[in-house]
This record gives structure tokens, sequence and C-alpha cells, in this order.
């Protein structure tokens, strides 16, 4: 497939600060500019199973707590040099702040993703909209099936995994999403899972160049076969770890994580491999099916 790159002349007036670029090549490159989200109108929707589990506990979201944390979040990027870029939160959209889905930077701009759930369908043109303003390319769209953000992952240069549980990211979805990078003659690992797990990156996400956080327990021997043919090495993450968002991290580059502060062993593992890990609250988060990973949308890292 050719990629269509979209005219800037199609962007409204821009705001300010602009976008000094809009790319990025892997997810573990230096992180340079994300875009964030206030947990303003967060409730624990019954989407997922971590959440409908939260809610049979009794559960109950708290907006200051995690307006709280959120704003440590921020903290935390800043203090690596990412510069973080905000949402307007809208009445109406309670996952808004789990940015992740929404978009995926690719390496030729913006592609805007068509999410699943019903309550989301409208976060992704009123994202688009609100980068375009800031001066990021449009580079696709879905057009076929649905696909999120959190089922995506830019592993390097050439390498892109998708998940597809056919509840979030659909069999069209994980195709159109893989046909732009196929267009590009990078190689597509497409990972099709039970819909018990809401993303891919509830069970793996990449922390550095050629390594892993993967849920062992459950991802399939063809599928961590195929990640060890591309040179990916694991550090498993168990079952009950993976429920409490434990393979869902951020990496910054540079050998810099963001987790979760719950996520003991698995930041103490990270740490005795030469990573620094910044620990953060997030249990009105990860309680509602979220970490960090999907509270972050990159939209620039630099390889340099």
């Amino acid at each position: 497939m050719k990629l269509d790159f979209f005219s800037p002349g199609e962007t409204a007036d821009r705001l300010s600060p602009q976008l000094p670029r809009c790319s990025l090549w892997s997810e573990t490159d230096r992180l340079t500019d994300v875009l964030l989200c206030r947990p303003v109108f967060l409730e624990p929707v019954p989407c997922c199973s971590v959440t409908r589990e939260s809610l049979r506990d009794g559960f109950q979201t708290s907006v200051p707590e995690a307006l709280a944390q959120h704003r440590a979040l921020e903290k935390a990027l800043m203090q690596n040099g990412v510069r973080c870029h905000f949402l307007t939160p809208q009445e109406g959209m309670p996952d808004m702040c789990f940015t992740r889905d929404a978009l995926l930077t690719t390496p030729w701009g913006l592609l805007a993703l068509k999410p699943a759930a019903s309550h989301r369908q409208t976060e992704a043109d009123y994202a688009l909209r609100a980068l375009r303003q800031l001066g990021a390319p449009l580079a696709a769209r879905i057009r076929r099936g649905t696909a999120e953000g959190g089922d995506i992952s830019i592993v390097r240069r050439g390498l892109v995994i998708i998940g597809c549980s056919g509840a979030r990211t659909d069999d069209e979805g994980a195709d159109s999403a893989a046909e732009v990078f196929r267009g590009q003659g990078w190689d597509v690992l497409i990972y099709r899972f039970d819909p018990h797990f809401l993303h891919l990156d509830t069970q793996l996400a990449m922390v550095g160049d050629g390594l892993a956080l993967a849920c062992t327990d459950v991802l399939s021997e063809d599928f961590l076969a195929a990640l060890d043919r591309h040179r990916i090495d694991i550090i498993p993450v168990s079952y009950k770890e993976s429920r409490k968002l434990g393979c869902n991290v951020l990496s910054l580059g540079d050998r810099r994580v963001l987790a979760a502060k719950d996520n003991e062993r698995v930041n103490a593992i990270l740490r005795a491999r030469g990573y620094t890990v910044e620990a953060i609250e997030l249990d009105q988060f990860t309680r509602c099916g979220g970490g960090v990973h999907c509270l972050t949308m990159p939209l620039a890292r630099s390889a340099g």
C-alpha cells in the first residue's frame, strides 16, 4: 500500500507551542514529546476484566487522587526532558486520559486509529483536530475495522507488532494498520489473543533496544518463538503481575523507564539490568485497566 501523506495546508490555525517534530521510529528511542489528558472525568468503565474486577471489589475513582497522580506523571516526564502537550478533557469521555489508543505516531506522522468501544469512538477525531493545530502531520487513517494504539508496538526501525483480540483491534483493523507499515517495507507481526486481555500492552511492552517485558504465562509459544527470531529478549512477567499492569511501562529512552509503584519485582529486575526506573503511584488508573503506557501517547522520539 502506498502511504498517503496529507498536505500541511489542511491544518487549521495552529496553536502555540507547535510541535518541533512528530515522528518516531522505535518505542525505546529518547522520548521528547508526549500527549496527555487530565483525568477530570475519569470513571471505571466496565469494558475490560480488570475494571470489572475492581468494581466487584467496590472500587470507586477519586478524581482528586487521580489528578494528583497524573500531575506526578507529568512532573516525572518533564524532569526527564519530555515536553507535555495536553488535550482538553471532554465530559462524556471517561477514558480520554488514556491517550495511547486514539492515535499512533509513526515515522511519517500521525496514524488516525478507530477505537472500538462506543464511548471512545469520538476521541480519535477530537485528538487529531487538536494535534493538527499544533502542526502535527497526518500520514494515514485506519479505514477498515477497528484498531487501538494499545495494540500497536513500533519495536524498532523496520518492525512493528500488532495485537488483535477481535474486541478492540479486530482482524480488519489489524490488517489495515499492517498495510501502512508493510507499504513502507516493514516486517509486521500480528498476534491474536483472547479479549480477556484488553490490549497488547497489558501483556507485552518494549523497555529497551531488543528487550521487552512479557507475560509469558499467557503469550503463545509461537509468538514467543517469533520474538526470539526477531532478537527480542524477554523479562518474564507473571499473569498476576500483568493483571496489575505490570507489563505496562513507558520507555523514556537511554535506559530510563516510568512504571507503576506497586510493580516492585519487575522494577527491581529492570534496575538490576542497569535501567533507571522511576516508580509512580498510579492505582487510580491501573484499577481502571490502564497504566503509564496507556496514559501517554508519544508524539516524538529522537534516536540521537
